[in-house]
């Protein structure tokens, strides 16, 4: 907050009073700048002052507070995928690089795997063996119905009928769950991984000729960079003011010029105990995936405020210890008052006590009737 020196009437009026008094005859005495009367400074009628004076009435403004805090851009969790490998194999093929962007069913890699041929070898013989059992109950029900067969054989049949299904059904489901949304089914032992979404190749953990022994680890992630999350640092005694659903404009030195918007869609509940920081993240679009991940950035949050007084930072004097403007008690007439600062806003101040809506302030030239 900028703040005009303390007894600074000097020169300058000075030089405007020796001015006037050099164009003044010898007869006319100098007309004085000022004139103090009980704290009221009245500024006469031929004062050079009055040509540098400014004066402005105040009121109440709805301004939002700008909250500016540190930011890392950062890859959206709701748009990141670990492609996992379906069974336990060794990876014959790799067909993307870290960084690469993919399409929806693009060939990932392809891995060889026993387990995937035993797989396949079991639906095939639950399927045969159904096939096999259907024919035997189809034989069954005509012998019956021309007389020759007796009722437990029908019975056997149908119990084998519906044991054959039952398994060809759990062979299928076994073979569908490996060939999922990431695998197209191959070669009898070969299966081939595919993109389940678009984005790009952020993580990579695979390579040809390793063998991958647990399902549960991921060969590598996809992340739809078009959606990114810029996660903000807040300062621990400004966090209550950052909530879900505020506007945010977004600068990053790495592109100079371009200010991205977003919108805030989560505070965290706990605080970083090393930083004394709360994370605030924001969604922003990235149609053109300008923002890299790790990117450093600036987000500036517009916090609503209640309506206060606002007054321009030329108006503020020191005087003493305290700050003080110059109100307009009768025309060209006015008195020091004492005010108490609120939030700074840039070339504005919020005034929280000593002003009322109306009053009207010096807001330039003060610093030459502070005396």
């Amino acid at each position: 907050m900028l703040f005009h020196a303390r007894h600074t009437l000097t020169a300058l009026i000075l030089s405007l009073l020796l001015a006037a008094c050099s164009n003044a005859s010898p007869s006319q005495e100098a007309t004085p700048a000022v004139v103090v009367d009980h704290g009221v400074i009245r500024v006469p009628p031929a004062s050079p002052l009055r040509t540098r004076l400014k004066v402005q009435s105040v009121a109440l403004h709805g301004l939002p507070h700008a909250l500016s805090a540190p930011a890392l851009v950062e890859a959206d969790p709701a748009h990141t995928i670990n492609v996992l490998a379906p069974l336990t194999g060794r990876i014959t093929e790799l067909d993307v690089r870290l960084g690469d962007r993919v399409k929806r069913g693009q060939l990932l890699a392809v891995m060889a795997s026993s387990d995937y041929a035993q797989a396949v070898t079991d639906q095939q013989k639950a399927t045969d063996a159904l096939a096999l059992a259907k024919a035997t109950l189809d034989r069954a029900e005509g012998v019956k119905q021309a007389g020759g067969a007796a009722q437990k054989d029908l019975d056997a049949a149908r119990s084998a009928f519906i044991q054959a299904r039952a398994e060809h059904d759990r062979t299928q489901a076994r073979l569908d769950s490996i060939t999922s949304d990431t695998t197209h089914p191959g070669s009898a032992r070969h299966m081939a991984v595919v993109a389940p979404t678009d984005g790009s190749i952020t993580a990579l953990s695979a390579a040809p000729g390793a063998f991958v022994n647990d399902a549960s680890a991921a060969l590598m992630t996809i992340t739809d960079l078009r959606h990114v999350w810029v996660t903000a640092n807040v300062a621990e005694n400004e966090s209550a003011e950052i909530t879900p659903g505020l506007s945010a404009d977004i600068v990053l030195p790495g592109l100079p010029g371009r200010h991205v918007q977003g919108t805030v869609q989560s505070v965290s509940d706990v605080l970083d105990p090393d930083s004394r920081r709360v994370k605030a993240r924001i969604a922003v679009s990235n149609a053109d995936a300008a923002l890299k991940v790790n990117m450093f950035a600036t987000a500036t949050f517009q916090v609503p405020q209640t309506k206060a007084l606002l007054v321009p930072q030329s108006a503020l004097l020191m005087n003493n210890d305290n700050v003080t403007v110059f109100v307009e008690v009768s025309p060209w007439a006015f008195r020091r008052r004492t005010v108490v600062l609120g939030a700074d806003e840039g070339d504005q101040a919020r005034i929280l006590e000593g002003l009322q809506p109306g009053d009207r302030v010096v807001v330039a030239g003060g610093v030459l009737i502070n005396d």
